[in-house]
């Protein structure tokens, strides 16, 4: 399995909202980037340097030279560190809606590589990372959990 080298990291940042978007940038500011995002809109925007949503500066994108936003997500395919960011709504029963999630999760198990780095950041209750998101990537990549890649990384709380 390859390792992965800090100087050979290209980070793909799914979902441009509020964790997304200055994830991103930061990011941006070191290592080539991708940030990506469903609507073609916001991307629009982002590349004109502007962020309706304030989480960013103008100053702050034009910083991040190393960033690219884009609506494609054949645009990731040569990342080897996915950062998934996107939102989990919750229904009138606070139910959550993990539409997002198993989306953005079917986008990065097309792409993944043995020996690429999958990290959630997206707030899901215990299990849900090992429970829907792992069983997704297997699927779509025809690789397995903790063998063929390193084990998703879920924030710890």
């Amino acid at each position: 399995m390859p390792s992965l080298k800090l100087e050979n990291t290209r980070i793909g940042i799914i979902g441009l909202g509020y964790v997304g978007l200055p994830l991103a940038v930061e990011f941006g500011k070191q290592f080539p980037t991708v940030g990506y995002d469903l609507k073609a809109e916001r991307i629009e925007q982002l590349r004109a340097g502007q962020d309706s949503t304030l989480e960013t500066t103008p100053e702050e994108l034009r910083a991040a030279t190393r960033l690219t936003c884009t609506a494609d997500p054949a645009e990731l395919a040569d990342c080897n560190v996915y950062i998934v960011t996107v939102p989990t709504p919750i229904d009138a029963a606070k139910r959550p809606d993990l539409r997002p999630l198993i989306g953005a999760s079917e986008t990065v198990g097309r792409l993944l590589n043995p020996g690429d780095v999958v990290v959630y950041e997206s707030t899901v209750y215990p299990g849900c990372t090992e429970e829907i998101c792992v069983p997704i990537l297997e699927r779509l990549s025809g690789l397995r959990y903790a063998t063929d890649t390193p084990s998703p990384q879920t924030p710890m709380g």
